[in-house]
């Protein structure tokens, strides 16, 4: 089974990220989801929210599964025997840092491959940040986010 890594804070999960999954989805037979906690960051979303929102995107389909981990990328892909990491790209910046953290992983793990998906055009100014930018002082955030999401932060406070 060729399993890969999608990690990310995922807070929340944009349209750009099911983007990436989807089409993940026609080159693995397991997509697992990692929302990695980073103790530099606090994310604006629970981490049972994010949990929640991707097991609602993705409840019609098996083949996506989604954990929270700490700790290295590369140990948690060892976990889930995964021996693939799935990256999107937006824009070359993102290459280039994305590319440094590639070959610090495969010379830790030779073993595991990192795959970098460029974003579909409408998506490639999609960014968790700015959509968290956008919800915070009121903006529509319908254009960026999933179902799932946007009936989640209903709830929300902005």
């Amino acid at each position: 089974m060729r399993t890969c890594l999608f990690p990310g804070t995922f807070d929340p999960i944009t349209l750009g990220h099911t983007d990436i999954i989807d089409r993940g989805l026609t080159l693995f037979d397991r997509v697992v989801v990692g929302i990695g906690t980073n103790s530099s960051k606090t994310p604006m979303f629970t981490l049972e929210e994010r949990i929640a929102w991707i097991r609602e995107i993705y409840k019609d389909d098996s083949r996506v599964e989604v954990a929270a981990y700490e700790g290295l990328t590369i140990d948690f892909c060892k976990k889930m025997d995964a021996a693939f990491i799935l990256r999107g790209i937006r824009y070359v910046s993102d290459f280039e840092y994305e590319k440094a953290i590639a070959d610090v992983n495969r010379t830790i793990a030779p073993h595991i491959e990192t795959i970098f998906l460029t974003t579909t055009p409408q998506y490639s100014s999609v960014a968790s940040t700015l959509v968290r930018d956008i919800y915070r002082h009121g903006g529509d955030v319908k254009p960026f986010l999933p179902a799932a999401v946007l009936e989640g932060i209903k709830k929300h406070k902005r």
